[in-house]
């Protein structure tokens, strides 16, 4: 299926590893042109490295979301002006990432405020594209009870009711808004290599509960942001896409 991303320009956050690293060369593989960043130079310099053979324009550049804010809206603003525009959100900066899920107000900070800063800053580039859209990740933990009571969890939570009210909001300028949810998915260097070892009783117990009886790969998540992002999924909007691999049992309406 030709998913009608040639030419178009992504703008992607925390994009150097797992689920981010894999969406980077899945969009810049069908042809968009990407701007990410990341905390870590060298691991931007390798994901620039394996999306550029694809031939499309990759920016990537080290940048530490604790610069705050005004820092973040401005790096954006900057990444839309050498794309020459943005038709593509996708915000995945996330206290997973940063091994922060316990902490309520960097959840809130990065998993929230990411996402709303992030929209509110390219709104105007994604209603010009006319095909606007934007992928928010939320996690399975949002959905049903997930190890202990955190911040992560319930900031995922409130993210999916922003989501589908954003969704209506901008649906009139164009501009689509969907959410993955993600179960548990295991990568090299990923949170799951490490409970691995540090908590192997959780780790096999999470291992026994997938339905089809394996874990998730990034590139497996990526694959479903993509399409949604994309202009093959033109009449979706407000939707919550899990992808869990029957991780999750709850039957949702």
């Amino acid at each position: 299926m030709d998913l009608g991303l040639k030419g178009k320009k992504v703008i992607l956050t925390g994009g150097s590893r797992g689920i981010g690293r894999a969406t980077v060369e899945i969009f810049a593989k069908e042809g968009a042109d990407v701007a990410f960043f990341s905390r870590n130079p060298e691991q931007v310099a390798e994901t620039v490295a394996a999306a550029s053979k694809f031939g499309t324009k990759i920016i990537g550049e080290a940048f530490d979301y604790e610069s705050g804010a005004d820092a973040y809206k401005a790096w954006l603003k900057s990444a839309a002006e050498k794309l020459g525009g943005c038709d593509i959100f996708v915000p995945m900066v996330s206290t997973s990432g940063a091994g922060a899920t316990g902490d309520w107000q960097k959840s809130f900070d990065y998993d929230v405020m990411g996402a709303v800063n992030g929209v509110e800053t390219l709104e105007p580039y994604l209603e010009k594209s006319g095909e606007g859209a934007v992928v928010f990740i939320s996690s399975t933990a949002a959905l049903e009870t997930f190890i202990v009571p955190q911040g992560y969890n319930s900031i995922k939570a409130a993210l999916l009711t922003y989501s589908k009210q954003l969704g209506q909001a901008l649906a009139p300028k164009g501009i689509r808004i969907n959410v993955v949810s993600p179960g548990p998915i295991k990568f090299p260097g990923g949170n799951w290599e490490a409970l691995k070892e540090l908590a192997p009783d959780l780790y096999n117990a999470t291992e026994a509960a997938f339905a089809m009886g394996r874990w998730g790969g990034p590139e497996e998540v990526a694959r479903t942001v993509v399409f949604l992002a994309s202009p093959a999924s033109s009449y979706t909007t407000g939707a919550n896409v899990v992808i869990d691999g029957g991780y999750t049992k709850g039957v949702r309406f």
